[in-house]
């Protein structure tokens, strides 16, 4: 495993990080993670090298930090990173809940300090809260009491705000989503480079784009195959993130062994891509973005929706079919979604559109998928 030294922040960090929000469940319940297998993950990861272990206060409905105080806090605390994060929407109405959260991360973690601790998922309204809660001042707070031993944030939204987050306050380090995807499509590229200038150690979230970029559609799979016969599609996703020599960090958040065994061999050892390898993966991100799939991660952060639509579960079958154009297979997958959670409860009333860290129209599109679905 290739470790990265930060010296600005005195950290060596693993180039592959887990990430704890998407580990595998029980009976499709988010809330109830599978312990057996996710601990058999965790085995693997710190047997792979990685050092790294990322998780946040919604995570699995609370229960990610949960394991990670049942499981990852019996290891050496000194043989790995632990990052979590502040939520900075309607989670956290009042300052009170500010220190509440804080407190109960500390509990639920079975630990004495984060070593990265994260204000989660700016955009501007997030961002507004942040500072009418003074999150920034009780986070400084906790830093200098030594719960929190490195402060930065993670962010979903546009270049101006970016800018107003890394002047406005004092950061260490900053998570963006950064895929070859969305380098172009939304700013990751830009991102990227602003943080750079500014010296701020980049963590990458998103680096499949919630496993889009691990089933790509036929085109751009062709592409990638072609280049490189026998490397898993996601193996492409991962080596262009952690090609980028400002990244500390790439965070993959996988669901079962098989990911885990894929992403370790693609580090074990990691071979940045070549500049013909870049120009492959160009072509593959315009074949992708051609089939007209909805840029939905499946974070969940849209959930519950109250109307009771499965959002991410919609938005999935759609974009199967958008990438494969097989009318019959999603016909078959999308009758046994139950009939309260399809396109057509949607009731417009946009709560999920000021949750989505992706700025997707999710109505607009759920009206589409309703109508297509219906046979229009």
């Amino acid at each position: 495993m290739e470790i990265r030294n930060v010296e600005s922040l005195k950290a060596k960090v693993s180039l592959l990080g887990f990430g704890l929000m998407r580990l595998p469940v029980l009976g499709g319940d988010k809330s109830k993670i599978d312990y057996p297998q996710a601990e058999k993950m965790l085995d693997m990861a710190f047997r792979g090298g990685i050092n790294y272990f990322d998780t946040a206060y919604p995570y699995h409905e609370g229960k990610s930090e949960v394991f990670v105080g049942d499981v990852l806090s019996r290891r050496d605390r000194s043989s790995y990173y632990l990052a979590s994060k502040m939520p900075t929407w309607e989670l956290a109405k009042s300052e009170d809940d500010v220190k509440r959260i804080f407190d109960e991360q500390l509990k639920k973690c079975k630990t004495g300090y984060f070593d990265f601790y994260l204000a989660h998922s700016f955009d501007p309204e997030h961002f507004e809260r942040f500072k009418r809660l003074r999150m920034y001042d009780f986070l400084r707070k906790k830093k200098e009491e030594g719960c929190i031993r490195r402060l930065g944030f993670s962010f979903h939204s546009n270049p101006d705000l970016l800018a107003q987050i890394v002047e406005g306050y004092e950061w260490e380090f900053a998570q963006i989503q950064l895929n070859y995807v969305d380098w172009d499509l939304l700013n990751a590229g830009r991102f990227y480079e602003y943080l750079e200038a500014h010296k701020l150690p980049i963590i990458v979230m998103e680096p499949v784009r919630g496993g889009a970029l691990a089933s790509l559609n036929e085109r751009a799979a062709g592409i990638l195959r072609a280049a490189r016969p026998g490397a898993s599609l996601a193996s492409w996703a991962i080596r262009f993130a952690a090609s980028l020599p400002y990244v500390m960090t790439v965070l993959s958040g996988m669901s079962n062994v098989e990911q885990m065994a894929d992403n370790l061999k693609t580090f074990d050892p990691f071979e940045p891509l070549s500049p013909e390898e870049q120009k492959t993966v160009q072509r593959a991100a315009q074949a992708f973005n051609d089939s007209g799939t909805i840029p939905c991660t499946a974070c969940r952060y849209c959930m519950d929706c109250p109307a009771g639509v499965n959002i991410p579960v919609v938005f999935r079958q759609y974009n199967h079919y958008q990438l494969n154009k097989k009318r019959d297979v999603f016909d078959n997958t999308y009758r046994y979604l139950p009939e309260k959670e399809k396109a057509h409860n949607c009731v417009s009333c946009g709560a999920c559109v000021k949750l989505c860290p992706q700025g997707i129209d999710i109505p607009r599109f759920m009206g589409e998928i309703a109508a297509f679905a219906a046979g229009a």
